[in-house]
């Protein structure tokens, strides 16, 4: 169906039953039928057309929720049920067209498919965990744009500033979701796409490494350098959503990258984040750089050291995207079929694509060579800083601003986006408050694979209108290991260090089995073992449980001195985790403490010998 034509429902009838017979109530809805019905009541209250391509029946995705609440019923795990996703009109969901903002694009007659045969994998990810697909999001034709107003479906206006324009090229996706109608807007990142719409309509947009979520199935603007995104009035469902698109990656295609072995996994309790330095944020209204010096403040609340640091290097980077010869992979993706001149292209994209057609190979391999260059040149920057911290972007304009100027607008948008791709680096968008009378909102970016990093900092310092901050994000790494430590690498405690220089993370308090014994070893500084006695022939031992790496744990256990060891120790609550323990010789010379059932009780009883 399309986007100017309101769902066709058949409403329930009430008129009085035939005869005086009792008859039976109807169930009540389960939570993911009564959050569709709702998504389709807000649909026809806002009256936005302009934002989807094709919505989806209301009936066939009542149906839908229908499923989901039959499953959870019957006591499946299912994530996201209750929740509703608008899919980017250049990402396939089985049965429904791709336009990719083009509607002839859906039936090229060289065989471009009609309906998609099979859903991207990042967004059957979510359909498995239960979230119902509402339909088809308009954008920036071909994702190329900043602006959300490149489309023959309509410019996709501001949520609440309508005079404004909403941000692309993820224009669509970001107004379901700021209207309230979706829970998930599902995205792509090529220059910002998924985090100028989210800084205008104070939103979080996840950008996550890149070649972490899976592109299958996805419409390319840059092949090398596009994400899948999210786009959430709150972190939690953001970060829990985008677990779920990067665990998908394990049965999509073989141009995927996974988590390293080492990959840090919490962000220290005192990060030290990079600023820009006031000549770099000459691009900003004075408003504009009022609410970016108040969100730096908040980060130093939290605990950050930040550093003022020369980002001018990767502002140059960012016009090697539509500036240079990487205007090519645009062309490889679509130019082809605008070489054919369709009716319905937007001129401008038709003209920024068409222009890679006369890239030479040769430029092209030096302006990659430029940035890797300018890569290295970044890490270099950010040595010592655990992330960067930028206005997402330099202004809001109206819809005749962009009308009267459309490159020149889109370009300063994508002056603090256009650049973290092509850098590989992460990033999350954050709303900061207001300024100019509408959102305002900031990015937290980080090195490749450092994304749980900036998720936590936007956690502790920048949580989205509708959360309270809290101390860190849900964890986005998938294949960590737990470690129970009961001794100096409890917070607090000497050697905790240890485990944060390897970006572990603080998981809960706990208690063993009663089957150990806890032993004061003597070793500098002052440690405890674990001794294993048998069921019932010990204490319950205090103790805390850490996140971290398998390559972390690795490298934690080449460096553990003697007389310290590791291996399984069973918890109360019947789990198994890996825990310290030390050697039988240690063990024997070491002075039990079990009745204190802890190190910290032992500490502060005395009973640890000086």
């Amino acid at each position: 169906m399309s986007a100017t034509t309101q769902p066709t429902t058949t409403q329930p009838t009430t008129t009085q039953p035939a005869t005086t017979q009792p008859t039976t109530a109807l169930a009540p809805d389960g939570p993911a039928v009564a959050r569709v019905r709702a998504a389709y009541a807000r649909v026809r209250e806002v009256d936005r057309p302009e934002v989807w391509t094709l919505l989806l029946p209301e009936a066939r995705a009542l149906a839908a929720a229908a499923a989901v609440d039959a499953q959870v019923a019957a006591g499946v795990d299912l994530p996201l049920a209750g929740t509703t996703v608008a899919v980017k009109d250049n990402i396939d969901v089985a049965g429904l067209p791709t336009t990719a903002g083009c509607p002839s694009y859906a039936t090229d007659p060289r065989g471009r498919p009609g309906p998609a045969a099979r859903t991207a994998p990042a967004v059957q990810a979510l359909v498995d965990a239960g979230a119902v697909v509402l339909g088809k999001t308009n954008l920036d034709q071909f994702a190329t744009g900043l602006v959300g107003t490149r489309s023959p479906f309509g410019a996709v206006r501001h949520a609440t500033l309508p005079d404004r324009v909403s941000g692309g090229s993820s224009s669509g996706s970001a107004v379901a979701v700021a209207l309230g109608v979706a829970d998930i807007g599902i995205g792509t990142d090529t220059a910002g796409s998924g985090r100028v719409p989210a800084a205008f309509h104070g939103l979080v947009g996840i950008k996550t490494t890149v070649g972490l979520v899976p592109t299958d199935g996805v419409v390319p603007a840059c092949a090398s350098y596009d994400v899948v995104t999210t786009l959430t009035r709150d972190l939690v469902t953001g970060a829990r959503a985008t677990r779920l698109m990067v665990d998908a990656a394990r049965d999509a295609g073989p141009a995927r990258r996974g988590w390293p072995a080492d990959v840090r996994v919490a962000l220290p309790d005192a990060p030290v984040v990079a600023v820009p330095r006031a000549a770099d944020l000459a691009s900003l209204t004075p408003a504009w750089r009022t609410a970016f010096a108040a969100a730096v403040a908040r980060v130093r609340d939290v605990g950050a050291r930040t550093v003022e640091v020369d980002v001018s290097g990767m502002l140059a980077a960012a016009r090697l995207l539509y500036d240079g010869a990487i205007v090519a992979e645009r062309y490889a993706a679509v130019g082809d079929f605008l070489e054919t001149r369709p009716a319905d292209a937007d001129p401008t994209v038709a003209a920024i694509v068409l222009a890679g057609a006369d890239v030479p190979a040769a430029a092209y391999v030096r302006d990659r060579a430029a940035l890797d260059a300018a890569r290295d040149a970044a890490l270099a920057l950010l040595d010592g800083c655990d992330l960067l911290l930028l206005p997402t972007t330099t202004e809001h304009p109206t819809l005749a601003e962009v009308a009267a100027d459309p490159v020149g607008v889109n370009k300063r948008l994508g002056t603090y986006t256009n650049f973290v791709n092509l850098l590989d680096l992460a990033a999350v968008a954050v709303p900061a408050g207001e300024a100019g009378g509408g959102p305002f909102g900031v990015t937290v970016l980080a090195r490749a694979f450092d994304d749980q990093l900036a998720l936590d900092l936007a956690a502790r310092a920048l949580a989205g209108p509708e959360e309270p901050a809290t101390l860190d994000a849900p964890l986005v790494v998938a294949g960590t290991v737990e470690l129970l430590v009961v001794g100096a690498h409890l917070r607090g405690q000497p050697l905790q260090h240890e485990l944060t220089a390897l970006g572990a993370r603080f998981v809960r308090t706990a208690r063993t089995s009663d089957a150990y014994r806890l032993l004061a070893l003597p070793t500098s500084p002052r440690k405890p073992g674990l001794v294993r006695a048998g069921p019932g022939r010990g204490a319950t031992i205090a103790g805390e449980v850490w996140r971290l790496a398998p390559g972390a744990l690795g490298a934690f256990l080449a460096a553990l001195p003697a007389p310290m060891t590791l291996g399984p120790v069973d918890l109360a609550d019947g789990s198994r985790v890996v825990g310290f323990g030390c050697t039988a010789q240690a063990a024997a010379e070491g002075v039990d403490v079990t009745d204190a059932a802890g190190w910290l009780a032992a500490l502060d009883r005395g009973l640890v010998p000086r």
